[in-house]
């Protein structure tokens, strides 16, 4: 392996990490985002969805971005961008302020989120073997300090740009020094690029369908977590609120562990192996949350939760890159954009559900979804023919030994 993919692979990780912590020092503080601009209950909502929604539309634009810069381009100046409107989210005054700075942050995600997993992709490929989780983990663990960051914050009683100024000076310069090594399809080993450029197609979208759908659970599972755990845990399970904060940061270490290792596991059984078994586990995990009798079986559950899920995004992407080899950055930046439907739907989706039913009802319907990805999982070993105009053939073959380069 050349020292430059090398190089691009930590450098690339080291975005993903830097994401996931400016990403969870943003929701992680929403009480203090809400107490400083005076947000009231019925409003907030609307700031949380215009994120999702505005980086689905940065994700849609940086498919067309793309044909004419690179995405490493993409990525090395809407990374910044994402840090500068954190920081201004905790330094305005004004509600209006704040709008500017969620608008530009959301925007920028799209983008980021778009251009990190394009890069991820045509890296996997030219590394010839399963590197996608890797990265994903690096986001887990980032996604970690930004949120134990945030806790030092509120437990200190840290004003908001006091907390964020001195991560994005660290965070800024290092991810401006680290861009220069990203590495694009173009600055591949030569056969690989050159093979990438050869296999020119259309992106037909219908056959990406069934990774969006897979993509949407995958988060409709992850936004249950992150929104319900909680007020699931005391409520319904008569946790402390205290223990009630642990279920997330237990689905997080989870995550992290389960990405950790997860390329090995693709490596050793296959890509449609690993799929069918993340789905599996997540399901039981739902079910082992809606059944629990208590607090410590729940918690139980979201661990389950964490090590099902966590596979399921990044072999979602790296299937996207599989199945449109020639329009890898085209698939991967349409296929992102069911990151922020799932986002979307899922909250909205478990408290209407706990308030018409139960929310121990309410946990079984991610449950079934999840497990829909199991009738989808072949699409994780699909290979475009080469030789009949991009139609899809089944492959079972690990995704580590693929004649693509993956």
């Amino acid at each position: 392996m050349t020292h430059v993919l090398r190089r691009g692979r930590a450098s690339l990780a080291f975005s993903f990490l830097v994401q996931g912590v400016a990403f969870a020092l943003l929701v992680t503080r929403i009480p203090a985002i809400q107490d400083r601009y005076g947000v009231s209950d019925a409003l907030l909502p609307a700031f949380l969805a215009a994120v999702p929604i505005l980086a689905g539309v940065g994700s849609v634009s940086t498919e067309r971005l793309v044909k004419r810069v690179r995405p490493s381009r993409l990525l090395r100046w809407s990374q910044p961008v994402v840090l500068l409107a954190l920081l201004g989210v905790g330094a305005g005054e004004r509600m209006v302020e704040l709008g500017v700075a969620l608008a530009a942050f959301g925007l920028a995600v799209g983008v980021l989120d778009a251009s990190m997993n394009m890069l991820g992709v045509s890296l996997q490929r030219s590394y010839g073997r399963s590197i996608m989780l890797s990265f994903h983990a690096a986001y887990s663990l980032g996604g970690i300090v930004g949120a134990s960051l945030a806790w030092v914050g509120a437990h200190w009683d840290l004003a908001l740009w006091v907390s964020y100024l001195p991560v994005v000076a660290v965070l800024l310069p290092a991810v401006l020094v680290g861009s220069r090594w990203y590495v694009d399809d173009g600055d591949a080993a030569p056969a690989v690029a050159e093979k990438a450029a050869g296999e020119g197609q259309a992106l037909v979208f219908k056959w990406l369908l069934p990774l969006c759908l897979v993509m949407t659970v995958a988060y409709i599972g992850d936004s249950t977590v992150s929104n319900w755990s909680a007020k699931y845990l005391q409520d319904v399970l008569g946790s402390s609120e205290q223990m009630a904060t642990v279920p997330y940061n237990v689905y997080m270490v989870t995550t992290l562990l389960g990405r950790a290792i997860g390329d090995l596991g693709v490596r050793r059984f296959g890509a449609v192996a690993v799929v069918r078994g993340g789905a599996l586990v997540a399901a039981g995990g739902f079910a082992v949350v809606a059944a629990a009798p208590g607090a410590w079986v729940g918690m139980l559950g979201f661990t389950l939760l964490g090590l099902g899920l966590c596979v399921l995004v990044p072999q979602t992407f790296a299937a996207a890159g599989r199945l449109f080899p020639g329009a890898s950055d085209a698939a991967v930046a349409r296929l992102n954009v069911f990151n922020y439907v799932g986002f979307l739907i899922g909250s909205p989706l478990v408290g209407a559900l706990g308030d018409l039913w139960s929310y121990r009802g309410a946990m079984l319907v991610p449950m079934v979804l999840v497990l829909v990805t199991l009738v989808y999982a072949r699409s994780f070993a699909a290979q475009p023919d080469r030789y009949g105009g991009g139609h899809e053939r089944p492959r079972t073959a690990d995704v580590g030994r693929g004649s693509n380069g993956l």
